[in-house]
């Protein structure tokens, strides 16, 4: 999504207007504004259907009680001397922060998509500037989060734990 985002994006820069800031064409994907958009969208039809599976997922399973943040691991970062807690807590909050921010991505994403059916959408972030503006912030949100969940996980298991994410033990 990202490089088919700055495929579109190059087509009508949010910053600057069309004298603004270009990404090189190298990495991008689409080859044009029409291109970009059609894989953009594809994507999206994958990350709204991930998003919504992981939303039933936990729900059915009850993962809130102990996936996101809660008073006791506020109490955890204020009081505790165990490091390894310290470092549940903060992947809590990461885990927490992020749902809303993709729910944003995805709004704002349908707002720009098809501004005059879901004009309630444009309206609430106040007009398609802002609205363009919030979709684009939330890349480098998520990137962010991704760089701390990563540091969090080395933090709390290491080597042994980021590699049993990808390899079988």
């Amino acid at each position: 999504m990202l490089t088919s985002g700055l495929q579109i994006y190059n087509a009508n820069p949010v910053f600057g207007g069309r004298e603004g800031v270009h990404f090189p064409f190298i990495g991008l994907l689409g080859g044009w504004l029409a291109g970009g958009r059609h894989w953009h969208f594809a994507a999206m039809w994958f990350f709204s259907l991930n998003l919504l599976w992981y939303g039933v997922y936990v729900l059915l399973a009850q993962r809130w009680k102990h996936r996101y943040v809660g008073d006791n691991d506020i109490k955890a970062l204020q009081q505790s001397k165990n490091p390894k807690r310290r470092v549940y807590a903060w992947h809590r909050i990461a885990y927490t922060s992020i749902i809303p921010i993709l729910l944003l991505a995805l709004l704002s994403g349908i707002g720009m998509y098809k501004p005059a059916q879901f004009h309630w959408i444009v309206a609430f972030f106040g007009d398609w500037f802002a609205l363009r503006v919030v979709h684009f912030l939330t890349v480098p949100i998520v990137l962010v989060f991704a760089i701390v969940h990563s540091w969090l996980a080395f933090r709390a298991g290491g080597d042994r734990l980021v590699d049993s994410m990808f390899f079988e033990e």
